[in-house]
């Protein structure tokens, strides 16, 4: 980043499902204070049980897997269905390192919608002729919220993942479906 741009960027987003993909682009920047740090988690339809996939908007503390972070679990503990247009984020615990720096106010989460992702995958489909993975279109459709905030001097790095081809088939019956 600094060798292209000279500068750091005002806030890095990406999508959040175990958090490998977060991690990935999060971790050269831990140190830089000054850099917001930003996991999108998967709003799915709405935040009710059994109908999203964000932890941090509907979970708590729990263990999975051997694993204690953030959970989407009954008051009992039993891990509840999840669901994301994304199969990758669609997964019940959030990976530890992201529920310690959420604990530590290092990176802050956010979730977005199907309806918001399926929009952002059109978006970037459009406009640059990139077909990004529905994972990825989550971060988009959060970066394309908070851009305008962030002034048109900023830098804001978002990070893409995988291919949205593998995608294509879910997108076409999704807006089918409208």
């Amino acid at each position: 980043m600094l060798d292209q741009t000279g500068r750091l960027p005002a806030a890095i987003v990406a999508c959040v499902g175990g958090g490998s993909n977060a991690m990935g682009v999060f971790d050269a920047f831990i140190e830089d204070h000054d850099v917001r740090l930003i996991g999108v988690e998967a709003g799915g339809e709405r935040i009710v049980r059994g109908r999203h996939a964000a932890r941090f908007a509907g979970g708590s503390a729990g263990v999975l897997q051997g694993t204690r972070t953030f959970v989407l679990q009954d008051e009992d503990g039993n891990i509840e269905l999840t669901h994301s247009i994304s199969a990758g984020l669609d997964y019940a615990a959030v990976g530890p390192e992201h529920a310690w720096l959420r604990a530590q106010g290092r990176a802050e989460y956010a979730y977005v919608t199907d309806e918001e992702a399926l929009g952002a995958f059109q978006t970037l489909a459009r406009l640059e002729g990139i077909l990004p993975a529905l994972e990825s279109s989550h971060a988009i459709a959060y970066a394309q919220r908070i851009a305008g905030a962030l002034g048109p001097s900023a830098i804001l790095l978002v990070n893409l993942s995988g291919r949205g081809d593998k995608d294509v088939q879910t997108v076409e019956k999704s807006l089918a479906n409208r």
